[in-house]
């Protein structure tokens, strides 16, 4: 299997709070990882720290087999080859939907203005949102900014297509629309890390589950041995909880 991240001894501290203790793991090519945890487990900043967001306090990101840690002017580069969903959607709101989907491609990418609006549309007809594409995000539902902003990633053509708890700001019923869109980018064949609490799309969509817990990586494993059958009790007490 191809490894298009892989992680060595990562570590993290926020002055003397140690976030991330040693972190171990890799995505490969085609694959959903998903990372689970209770809040404060390290999660979303070890999704941060994949995308440079934040920087590492130790350790080694290979992209492609070269560490990006060692070179930090190749910062920018590396992360056009990634898309990140965040929690709050991060919409441009002076500007319109398909301008949102267009202008990292054109600034970032030196794309066209005809190859980005062509890339756009395609996207956000994928995401079911092309009829909405000269609105403005405060004329969106939440449901309906996720799907945009996952359109807007998506332009970018990522190796990694990264999710940070893109269900979290959403009511109910708007969780499932994202949740199918990204359902169906799953099955397309996308290589995607999702930090989620969304338990049972966890369990259809995954290839691996990755249970975090007090910046350390517990146990990991297909959805059947990680959520059906954990090993560690931290797990089990976590499902528990969870699942119930």
């Amino acid at each position: 299997m191809e490894k298009i991240i892989d992680i060595q001894h990562l570590n993290k501290s926020f002055g003397n709070n140690e976030v991330l203790k040693d972190v171990n793991f890799s995505v490969n090519k085609g694959e959903v990882v998903c990372l689970i945890g209770s809040s404060g487990s390290g999660k979303s900043t070890l999704l941060r720290c994949v995308n440079l967001l934040e920087t590492p306090s130790g350790g080694e990101i290979i992209y492609k087999g070269e560490n990006i840690l060692k070179d930090l002017k190749s910062v920018e580069a590396y992360r056009t080859h990634l898309g990140m969903v965040f929690q709050q959607f991060n919409l441009f709101n002076n500007l319109d939907v398909l301008t949102n989907c267009t202008v990292g491609q054109v600034k970032v990418l030196k794309r066209s203005k005809e190859e980005a609006k062509e890339k756009a549309l395609k996207y956000l007809e994928i995401v079911g949102m092309s009829a909405y594409k000269n609105a403005k995000p405060r004329q969106l539902s939440g449901g309906q900014k996720q799907r945009v902003a996952i359109a807007r990633a998506l332009a970018m053509d990522p190796d990694v297509m990264l999710f940070d708890e893109p269900t979290s700001a959403l009511d109910p019923e708007m969780v499932g629309e994202v949740l199918k869109v990204m359902r169906m980018l799953a099955d397309q064949g996308n290589t995607m890390l999702i930090v989620t609490h969304e338990m049972e799309f966890a369990k259809e969509v995954s290839d691996r589950i990755v249970f975090m817990d007090k910046g350390v990586i517990v146990e990991e494993g297909h959805p059947s041995e990680v959520l059906v059958n954990p090993k560690h009790d931290r797990t089990k007490e976590f499902l528990k909880r969870t699942l119930a």
